[in-house]
């Protein structure tokens, strides 16, 4: 009977330390509802750029290329520059008098012209080639075709072309471009013929 007395003891002390501890803890509240979490916002991701056809492949879109089959630029609307041809500069008709290297009043306005195109080229060279008719001696023709040649260098120097681009030669009567049996075929060999270099 000792035995279950010192073992209820044991039990009833066990009980009152229970209760006395329970007793002191504050009571927690029961959670009814989960908490919210909060959402994060995600930016959904932005379709790539959908790419042009550019069928000439040069940078400019179809839609938006004048030419969308040849290459061009931007400043042309997508078409190709347009490159004008550089004149020949092959000019024949600068004629002169007889025995003469002083320029007819006619060749004025077909030099000025010259001059003008030449300057759109100024960096460009040319050979003044002076040319005479088979009167006279030989001597005096190489002469007069010089002379001639330097005259249309003269005057172009004094419309403003560089006179380090031209280049003035003499072949006397050895080139004609017509028959010299006529004085109206000789006028013709009494010439100066301009030349790009």
């Amino acid at each position: 009977m000792r035995n279950f007395k010192s073992t209820f003891s044991i039990f009833a002390i066990a009980f009152l330390m229970a209760v006395v501890l329970f007793s002191s803890c504050k009571p927690k509240k029961i959670v009814t509802q989960a908490p919210v979490a909060q959402a994060t916002v995600q930016e959904s991701p932005k379709p790539a750029p959908v790419k042009e056809a550019d069928t000439d492949e040069d940078g400019i879109p179809d839609s938006k290329d004048n030419c969308p089959n040849k290459a061009g630029t931007s400043a042309n609307e997508g078409c190709p520059e347009i490159i004008a041809a550089e004149p020949s500069f092959n000019y024949k008709n600068i004629l002169f008098e007889f025995n003469s290297s002083v320029l007819k009043t006619s060749s004025y306005q077909v030099l000025d012209e010259i001059a003008r195109e030449m300057k759109k080229y100024p960096s460009m060279r040319f050979y003044l080639n002076g040319h005479s008719s088979a009167e006279g001696t030989e001597a005096r023709n190489m002469t007069l075709s010089v002379d001639r040649a330097t005259a249309v260098r003269t005057y172009l120097v004094s419309a403003g072309i560089n006179a380090n681009n031209l280049i003035a030669k003499g072949f006397g009567e050895s080139m004609p471009i017509n028959t010299n049996d006529s004085e109206a075929a000789r006028q013709l060999n009494r010439r100066v013929e301009i030349k790009k270099m």
